[in-house]
């Protein structure tokens, strides 16, 4: 049975997998990896220098001649860092986090399509109104920062019916084939993964966090606003670890958090993180990393093995065959 979707024909990809670009986490090797299987590999660029660019765009495209992409949140002016990645060749730049319509029209021009992530159907025809080629629905389930607060079972058929036929891919819980089944049947087109590439063995991320994903269960994420410092006002969901129990034990408090402006971590060059900042564990970073800002979303109770990003996408595609197959047989 073929998984192929009108997301795969569009973009020119072999299987409806999109790796979500899970921030620093997503880098070349991940990017490409995950393209070369067949998927759609994303390089997370907004939080990238924009003399870092030219030289991670030129690798990505050294290690695969496959279809990738760029992710540009909109809470930040992304005028320079699109500039750079249009004139580096991407063809596909997916947008979060505001509104896409000023940028829609200079991708077209550079022959690339607009991918935009929503949290409501109303969301979703207004920017497919602004010339989007491809909707993201993102569940409350994600990981990392999140949208909108419906939950992905109810996002994803609302999103379909409000702006077919332009593709809708899924985003939130989703951790296994099952999952890509399922959104298959509601009329997705294809899957966004970040928690489940989080736990490959590309990913850019420390393996203190990978190995909470594995240790973690569905019930051991939380959705708030504790880690804001850097990006005020976004809601985002992380693994529960030290600082999460310590700040819930003192009842979730806004100010005066228990050990706020403290150094728990650095970075690869010295420069010191503290507690409540965004930033996530990288691979370069020392100190205690189990106390940053472990992004992860809901689909952590599905997660049981760090693998090769070839081999999260072949076991995901054989598993939404048999899924679906199964479904045809029971019907």
């Amino acid at each position: 049975m073929a998984l192929k979707t009108r997301l795969c024909d569009l973009v020119g990809i072999d299987v409806p997998i999109i790796q979500a670009p899970i921030g620093s986490g997503s880098g070349p090797e991940l990017v490409s990896a995950v393209s070369n299987a067949g998927g759609l590999g994303l390089l997370s660029v907004t939080w990238r220098s924009p003399e870092e660019l030219p030289g991670l765009l030129s690798e990505t495209k050294r290690l695969t001649d496959k279809p990738f992409g760029v992710n540009l949140v909109l809470q930040w002016d992304a005028t320079e860092r699109l500039e750079i990645c249009l004139n580096e060749g991407v063809k596909v730049v997916t947008f979060f986090w505001g509104d896409p319509a000023p940028y829609v029209e200079r991708v077209h021009r550079a022959g690339a399509l607009v991918t935009h992530t929503v949290g409501s159907a109303e969301e979703a025809r207004r920017v497919v109104d602004a010339g989007v080629d491809i909707v993201i629905a993102q569940g409350w389930e994600a990981g990392g920062h999140v949208w909108g607060q419906v939950g992905t079972m109810a996002l994803v058929p609302a999103v379909v019916d409000a702006v077919d036929p332009v593709p809708v891919v899924a985003a939130g819980g989703i951790g296994d084939g099952r999952g890509l089944a399922a959104v298959l049947m509601l009329g997705g087109s294809g899957v966004w993964l970040g928690t489940r590439f989080l736990a490959s063995v590309e990913a850019e991320v420390h393996q203190v966090q990978k190995e909470m994903v594995l240790r973690l269960s569905e019930q051991d994420t939380v959705y708030g606003q504790a880690f804001n410092i850097g990006w005020e006002n976004a809601p985002h969901r992380t693994l529960r670890n030290s600082t999460v129990r310590a700040w819930e034990a003192a009842g979730s408090p806004k100010e005066n958090r228990p050990g706020e402006g403290e150094v728990i971590a650095a970075n690869a060059d010295g420069a010191p993180v503290v507690r409540y900042s965004d930033i996530m564990p990288g691979t370069d970073m020392t100190g205690d990393l189990e106390a940053l800002a472990c992004y992860g979303g809901q689909s952590t109770g599905l997660i049981h093995s760090i693998e090769p990003a070839a081999t999260i996408i072949r076991t995901m595609v054989d598993e939404a065959t048999e899924a679906l197959a199964r479904g045809v047989r029971m019907a």
